[in-house]
């Protein structure tokens, strides 16, 4: 009796648990890209790019050819961004694409200036404002800039901004780094006992682009442009090397257009899924690198 009872605990304590990261939205999950009504043709155009759109500045006789992308990239095309910073003087360059740009910094980071970029795109849609309610856990003192180049500080000043483009690249190994392997093709493998772990405990949802054989991060790496409020979980995917995460299928609630499970916002004591999202990187600073047991709460 007393064992039958254990084994209802456990699983009424795993159907508790998987019920608890499983959300189902009630707003539009497009978010804040629904863009005053506008919706998918903000940014899309379904003739003519940014001719289409009204949205052509200067001359570009490609427009439109990638993505049916409807706004203006001409004034970023060629410009160069200098992202990320240790010692606040140094970065990881990207210099960006003409508009007919063949390499992943041009879906993957220069559409995405067009909007959210103030310094060389400061005519895009973006007005500088966030459309999410933001946790208590987050600071009130200042209004959140989401305007790269342009947010309170020196105009221009990417150094501020998470690595982004062709010359950052995410690595395997060492001090700080999963003991992952990176695939010929530029893909990262998680199959280390460390970071197969991790995928269990979390999963491995973002989207690195892959260049010269290494994976690089992009806009697009983390974010997801077409979900703001939910991230769709199928375990046992064929993720990374043929691994899955072990978290129960579903939809899970995220911010920010966040691939991943990432809600600041939880209420669960201890929570660490924000944390959790960022650790799919920087694994050095993981539970499982440091030898903790803990896995993922929400």
């Amino acid at each position: 009796m007393k064992r039958n009872f254990l084994i209802a605990l456990m699983f009424l304590t795993a159907a508790g648990f998987a019920a608890a990261q499983i959300s189902t939205p009630s707003t539009d999950v497009l978010g804040a890209h629904l863009n005053y009504g506008r919706g998918c043709a903000a940014c899309h155009a379904p003739h003519s790019g940014a001719y289409g759109n009204g949205n052509a500045r200067t001359a570009d006789p490609t427009s439109g050819n990638i993505a049916l992308w409807g706004e203006d990239v001409t004034s970023l095309a060629g410009k160069s961004i200098t992202s990320g910073s240790t010692d606040g003087s140094t970065g990881y360059v990207d210099v960006l694409p003409g508009t007919a740009g063949t390499t992943p910094d041009m879906s993957g980071l220069l559409m995405c200036l067009s909007c959210h970029d103030g310094n060389y795109a400061t005519g895009a849609m973006m007005k500088n404002k966030v459309y999410e309610s933001l946790p208590i856990t987050y600071g009130i003192q200042n209004a959140i800039p989401t305007l790269l180049g342009n947010d309170g500080t020196t105009v221009g000043n990417y150094l501020n901004d998470h690595p982004v483009g062709l010359t950052a690249a995410i690595g395997c190994g060492g001090q700080y780094d999963w003991d992952c392997t990176i695939s010929a093709t530029g893909k990262i493998q998680m199959t280390g006992p460390k970071s197969s772990q991790f995928l269990t405990n979390y999963g491995f949802f973002v989207s690195p682009k892959a260049y010269g054989g290494k994976p690089t991060v992009m806009c697009t790496t983390c974010h997801n442009q077409h979900l703001m409020n939910v991230v769709k979980v199928n375990n046992g995917v064929d993720l990374v090397a043929g691994t899955g995460t072990g978290l129960p299928t579903g939809t899970y609630a995220t911010m920010f257009f966040i691939r991943a499970p990432y809600n600041p916002a939880s209420g669960t004591a201890g929570s660490n899924q924000t944390a959790q999202f960022c650790r799919q990187c920087h694994g050095g600073e993981s539970n499982e690198m440091a030898g903790s047991t803990a896995g993922t709460i929400f």
